[in-house]
Order: C-alpha cells, then structure tokens, then sequence
C-alpha cells in the first residue's frame, strides 16, 4: 500500500451515506470532516443532542454544503441504540447507508462502573454498543462493492486478553490493561468474525479495521481520572510519540473508503511502535485470530444484548442496486 497515503488521497464520497459514532471529537471529527469535504452525507450521533450538534455546526463552518444530521445515541446504553436504530431505518428505509464506522469508545475509566443495563461500563460502550448497532443498521447497508462496517480498535488490544470469567471485571477491575485492554482486543475479534460470516455469505460487504495509534484527544482526558497518576505520568512521557486526531484518523479513513483496503483488514499508522505516522496494514495480535474465541464472544454479545444479526444471505448484492437513495 501507499506509505504516503493522506486524507488527499480520499476518492470523491458524492452520492455516499455514512455513521460515524463518537464524531462530535477526536478522531471521530476528523474523519467526519474529511469525508464531508469529499460529500459524503454524514448521520452524526453523539450521547447528547448538543454535542451532535456542535460537530455538525463546525463541519458546516469547514464545508458549508455539508449534509449533517446531528443525532442522539448513547453506546453504553441499549435502549438508546435501538431508538437511534429505529429513527434511522424510518427516516432512510430499504439498503440506504454506506459506511457504519464504529468509532465512539471510553477509555481506562477509574472505577468500575455499572449501566442501567447492568454491563461494566467499558464493556458496553466499546464492545457490546458497537456490536448491537451493527445488528440492527447490517440491513440497512448497501449490499454493493464500497459498503464497509469499520471498527476502531487501539494498540492496547495486543496486550489484551478476553476472561470469560471476568469478562465484564465482576473478579477483578483494572481501568487499562484489563479493561479497556480486553474491550478493544474484542472489537478487533468482532471485526474479523464479521468479515467471516460476510465472506461466508459471498457479501460484498467489508468489515475492517483500524486503529490511530497514540492521538492526542479528548479520550485520553476524559478516561483516566485525576487521581490515576500512573497514566497521567505515561500520557506525558509518551507525548512526543504521539500525533494530533487529523493524522489519527487517517487509519479509519484509510479502512473506510480506500480502494485498496482487504476485507478484515487492521490498519494503523507506520511510524515507530505504532504509534503515529502514515497507515499501514496494521499487525494482527495472535489472540484476535482465535475462531473459538471469536465464536465465543459473538454468542455472548447476542446473550447480552438480545441483538442478532439479519440472514447474512440477505446481504448479498441485489441486481441493479441504486447507488443512492
């Protein structure tokens, strides 16, 4: 692939329909606004009305004729998925969406925190929030070549381990390398086995996946309490390793929209250990690949959520399929 591949480097997005979890900061702005500005038309839901809007109002500031619509969803919160799922498929019915990028996420929260739904709190935002969106949107993406389901995962996946018995920190709760650690090691997993059932069902579909390496955002911030010293004093050694949210997204945008990106495919950036500089194929961890894993989890996520995906034969391409709609 290209070494030097930039937001440049996007094709045109016009005629193209996108959700983007998490975009209203971070990395989720950013490739907000690069597909704004090659015309994709963007769904924007964030936890909050104001926040969603916010990020539709600075894209517009950028890209006047964007197509935004700012939304409501609340990944940690299953209720909230479902209700965001539902506005969705009424305001766009039939094969109507392009790309599904899971990219909303918490990180290394201090304490171990329970929903309403009673899930550990990374848990549920990162793994099963993303995994129960894209049950209920699946139907909803254009069974054509172009249309992928991209899942942001983290370099903190490779030091991972999915528990299944402490799969949601019930035994024992450490913020970052147990929890926020397994969650994206998860989402990984999950991206893989839906690229397996995809290719089972001769879809054309791509589910990949990507990460940004170490981006200076708001999710370091927001995370790590302020009395977690340990990570505040990592953060700022690892500083001058790091890179700001518009080079962080270009591994996400690389797996949304390039022409070369494989089904399940992981990219992140190039640069030393990962953490910043242009992408590249990322380096699978030996654990993402475990299928019995994989099969595992899949079932315990449908347990959990009492989401189950669509007949993956219904996802096959349909003869003269619209490209918009």
């Amino acid at each position: 692939m290209n070494e030097s591949w930039t937001a440049s480097d996007i094709p045109s997005q016009q005629g193209r329909r996108a959700v983007i979890t998490g975009a209203n900061s971070g990395i989720g702005f950013e490739t907000a606004l690069e597909l704004a500005r090659r015309g994709a038309e963007l769904i924007l839901p964030a936890r909050t009305q104001a926040k969603a809007q916010a990020a539709a109002l600075r894209i517009r500031a950028e890209v006047p004729d964007a197509k935004v619509l700012a939304e409501i969803i609340d990944l940690a919160d299953q209720s909230s998925i479902r209700a965001f799922a539902a506005r969705y498929v009424e305001r766009f019915p039939g094969p109507s969406l392009d790309l599904l990028i899971n990219n909303a996420g918490v990180m290394a929260i201090p304490t171990r925190e329970v929903t309403f739904d009673g899930f550990e709190r990374q848990f549920a935002t990162n793994v099963l929030g993303p995994f129960a969106l894209t049950a209920l949107l699946i139907a909803s993406i254009r069974p054509q070549p172009g249309s992928r389901i991209v899942t942001v995962s983290s370099i903190a996946g490779a030091f991972g381990k999915v528990d299944f018995d402490n799969l949601q920190g019930e035994r024992r709760y450490s913020p970052m390398m147990q929890a926020y650690a397994q969650s994206k090691l998860a989402d990984l997993i999950f991206a893989l086995e839906l690229q397996r059932k995809l290719t089972a069902a001769h879809s054309p579909i791509l589910s990949t996946a990507a990460h940004p390496g170490y981006a200076n955002t708001n999710l370091q911030t927001s995370g790590p309490g302020d009395d977690n010293l340990s990570m505040k004093i990592m953060m700022v050694l690892m500083h001058s390793l790091s890179q700001d949210a518009p080079h962080g997204a270009l591994p996400t945008l690389f797996a949304a929209v390039s022409p070369t990106a494989e089904p399940g495919g992981y990219y992140g950036p190039g640069g030393l250990f990962g953490l910043k500089g242009a992408p590249t194929v990322a380096k699978i961890p030996a654990a993402a690949k475990d299928q019995v894993v994989a099969k595992r989890l899949w079932e315990q996520a449908e347990r959990l959520t009492g989401a189950t995906f669509a007949s993956f034969a219904s996802l096959t391409r349909t003869p003269n399929q619209s490209a918009t709609t």
